[in-house]
């Protein structure tokens, strides 16, 4: 498993941060359609939590993928970091030991990038997934409230997939 560097952190906050202020509607209009525009968010929380998941030691050719995309996202966060601002490369936000996916929560995380891919195609909101699959992949192995869902991502994904599968098999 690769672990986000700070420079990795950094590329994922900064996804984040150009998501929700695209979204951000302004207040008022918030407060007079809450659940219209807090529905807006569901595509790329979503596809975060497919990010999460997917590099949570998934192997096969979804794990180098998201292996790769971390790599890159480390690489270019700490280059910006060194270059932009005078930080230090490759410091680990590694978070606490992780949950392993068990079998059929690898399966699920299969059905997941089935679901995503087609959606990224078909939807208009393909952007956003994208953002949100990149971001979850950034953050997922970090230390900090974002490392730490994806614990309880990979507990659910567990007990779906044992549930799915029990139940077929």
């Amino acid at each position: 498993m690769i672990w986000a560097t700070l420079g990795g952190v950094t590329i994922g906050l900064g996804l984040l941060i150009r998501y929700l202020l695209q979204w951000w509607p302004g207040l008022k209009p918030l407060r007079s359609a809450p659940l219209q525009h807090a529905g807006r968010l569901l595509p790329f929380v979503a596809a975060w939590c497919y990010g999460a998941l997917a590099i949570l030691g998934v192997g096969g050719l979804v794990g180098w993928i998201a292996d790769t995309t971390l790599w890159i996202s480390n690489w270019l966060g700490d280059v910006a970091l060194v270059w932009g601002v005078g930080g230090q490369a490759g410091v680990a936000s590694r978070g606490a030991n992780y949950l392993p996916l068990t079998p059929t929560g690898v399966a699920i995380v299969l059905l997941m990038t089935v679901a995503l891919v087609v959606s990224v195609k078909k939807f208009s909101c393909g952007p956003d997934l994208k953002a949100g699959a990149w971001c979850g992949v950034c953050l997922g192995t970090s230390a900090g409230i974002a490392g730490f869902a994806a614990a309880p991502l990979a507990q659910a994904a567990n007990s779906i997939g044992a549930t799915v599968y029990g139940a077929i098999a």
